[in-house]
Order: C-alpha cells, then structure tokens, then sequence
C-alpha cells in the first residue's frame, strides 16, 4: 500500500483528496496496488469530514513516519513551504507541490536535495493548473531545441481583461472576478504580473536550464489598462492579454511578463475566461498549444495526482532534472529588441513604419519599444504578438 501525506487541506489539498477518492478505483489499477491518505497537516480542525482523523498540526509526525512514502505540499507561500518540503526530500520521501512561488525562488535548492537522497520533487500543478506542460517539455519535447514559451499564465487577469474587451472598467471588472471567486481578496499578485511571473521563472527553467530570479525580471500588470484602447483594439479584431515569454535572442535570453496585443489570428487570441493557453515553439515541432483550466480546485489537484501517480509508478527513476542559476547579464533588455507595436498618442508619427487603426492610434512595424518611449513619451505603447 502507498501512503501520502498533504500538507494544507485547503482548496489544493482538499481537491487532491477528492480527485484521490472519486477516481480511486482507476488509479489503484493503475498503481497496481492501495493508496492511502495517511495525514493531513493542517492547523484547523475539520469536523465530520472524512479525513478528520487524519489531520495533524506537528509536521515532525509527517517526516519521522517512516510509512509515508510521499508528501503532497499544497500550502502556498515560501514559508513554511519550502521548510518543510526540503526535511520531506533529506528524510527520503518524494514530494510533489502546486506551489509556484517555491519553486520560482527554491526550484534549484530543492531539485538538488532529491537527487542527493535519491527522491523526486515534482511540480507539474505549479504552472498552467490541470494543464499538462511540464512534463511534456520535458519528456515530449526532449529531442528539440525550444526557441520560446508564450502564455497566458494568469486566470484571473485573463478573466478580468476579457470583460473589459466587453466595456467594464477593471475597477468593475475586478470585483465581479472576486465575487465569483477568480480573483482574491488581495488581488496584487495576479494583476501586478506576479504570479505570471513566476511562472514564466518556471517554464525559462524547463525551456533552458536556468532558473533566475523573479527579481531579475521585468513584470508590467493591467492595473493602467485604458477602455480606450481596448475599444479601439476590439474594432480590428484584436484584444489584450497579459503575457508572460521568454525565448532566445542573438544575445541572449528575453523574458518578461506585460500586456500584449493578440491578434484575431493568434493562437492566444482565443483564450478567454479563467483559461489559459501556452505556445511553445521549438526548432523540430514548430508551435504546439496547451490550453485549459489554469486554475481551480478540480483541474489543479489533478495535475498533483498525475505527479503523485509519475512517483508510484517509476519509483527507482532518479531525479534527473535540475537548474542551473541563471546570472542577470544572461537576459538582454526586451525593450531594446524590434518588433510589432500598437502605439496610441498624440504626436506625430511621420518617421515610423506605421499602419493608423482609429484617429492618434498606429500600429507600428520594426522598431523597439525603448524607441517608442524616448520618441512618443506621452503614449500608450503594447508589443503585438
């Protein structure tokens, strides 16, 4: 018999419980064998569920049980987090987590103890929810050389932009995503870029072998988005996204997380909702797309099951991935690279390459951004995609 441990009985961890039991029978068969939630580790209590016996509050019970094979780590937050995953690893027991800030800032640390004691530490729920991505990049992808990632990262912000598409202002917009529960009650970390962030930190890792510090990276949110340009934009079949890249220059990696106008004919176009959708392009393949629910009770617990499932059933694979730390002089400044913007201003635009879409707005071909803004300092300005 298998037997698990969860760190935090919230939404995550409440849901690996549930997609456990619902769908226990076909995952028995798959194992080959019982998996048993042995505990859950959190402060409340939780009457009259079924796992209240379960439930304890000392993590030391966790890692001194020489039963618990795996740990499930859907706390959120570095610490205790990251605390508690690593003494999980040194004790000999896989861990698999949800938590994309652990792995953005600690990624490398603890990529590093589960291969010195000979566990695994997988993290496929952190980035996209239910979405398959990681592994796939990993193993799918293994005989190509990725060129870039591109994504809509962020449920939240996707949800709240395409209302705004429809007319609301992001003050309205906002709150009707908090009242339905897609957004937080502190919403920073989703509309000031963050969690993208992160997540883009996580994919540039998979992609090319480093992981850099979100520090390093430059994250531009929706909070100053215009009902003006959003209109303007729906008139040429075209919307904003909040996207997060990173691909290869002639000199280096560009990286960074604002939003970017979608055309009609992109593939990012048609992610809307709470959904998300990430594009890799890599020099064999060409472009493949993975889209679906990018958060979410149900469709994230799934993506930790899937990784509990990858421990149980190859369990003398050794950790092979690891990251090497990415050095800030490794990403070129992506402001300083040529491509396709929408410019909205009131100046003069005789000496650019331009195509006017409504009265004051362009869009603009070949120039780069640090351009636009030293030229046109009162404008809006969006890379298009």
């Amino acid at each position: 018999m298998k037997k698990i441990a969860i760190l935090g009985y919230g939404t995550v961890g409440s849901g690996v419980a549930e997609v456990i039991d619902t769908n226990r029978t076909q995952i028995e068969a798959l194992l080959g064998e019982p998996i048993e939630i042995k505990y859950i580790l959190d402060l409340r209590d939780f009457p009259g569920d079924r796992y209240e016996s379960a439930v304890v509050k000392d993590f030391s019970v966790i890692v001194n049980d020489p039963e618990v094979y795996l740990v499930a780590e859907t706390m959120g937050g570095s610490h205790p987090a990251y605390d508690f995953s690593l003494s999980a690893l040194k004790a000999g027991k896989s861990v698999v987590t949800s938590n994309k800030e652990v792995v953005a800032k600690f990624g490398k640390q603890l990529l590093a103890a589960a291969k010195e004691h000979g566990v695994r530490y997988l993290f496929e729920a952190s980035v996209g929810g239910g979405i398959p991505i990681i592994r796939p990049m990993i193993d799918s992808l293994a005989g190509n050389r990725i060129c870039s990632v591109t994504g809509i990262l962020n449920g939240t912000t996707n949800y709240i932009l395409g209302e705004m598409a429809n007319g609301k202002d992001f003050a309205s917009a906002l709150s009707e995503a908090q009242q339905k529960g897609f957004a937080e009650k502190d919403p920073t970390a989703d509309v000031d870029g963050v969690d993208a962030k992160r997540k883009i930190c996580i994919l540039a890792a998979i992609a090319f072998g480093k992981i850099y510090s979100e520090e390093d990276v430059n994250s531009v949110g929706i909070r100053e988005i215009d009902l003006t340009d959003t209109e303007i934009l729906r008139g040429i079949g075209a919307k904003i996204k909040l996207i997060g890249w990173v691909r290869r220059e002639e000199n280096g990696l560009s990286m960074g997380v604002a939003p970017c106008v979608a055309p009609s004919g992109h593939p990012l176009y048609s992610v809307d909702g709470v959904y998300n959708g990430i594009l890799v392009r890599a020099n064999a393949l060409g472009d493949v797309m993975f889209y679906g629910s990018g958060a979410g009770k149900l469709p994230t617990a799934s993506a930790v099951v899937s990784d509990i499932m990858e421990v149980f059933a190859n369990p003398e694979k050794p950790q092979a991935l690891q990251f090497l730390p990415g050095q800030k002089n490794d990403l070129c400044d992506p402001d300083a690279i040529p491509g396709n913007y929408y410019l909205r201003t009131q100046l003069t635009t005789d000496s650019l390459d331009c195509k006017e879409i409504a009265p004051g707005a362009y869009i603009v071909h070949g120039v780069s951004r640090a351009r636009l803004v030293s030229a046109f300092p009162d404008a809006v300005i969006y890379q298009v995609l």
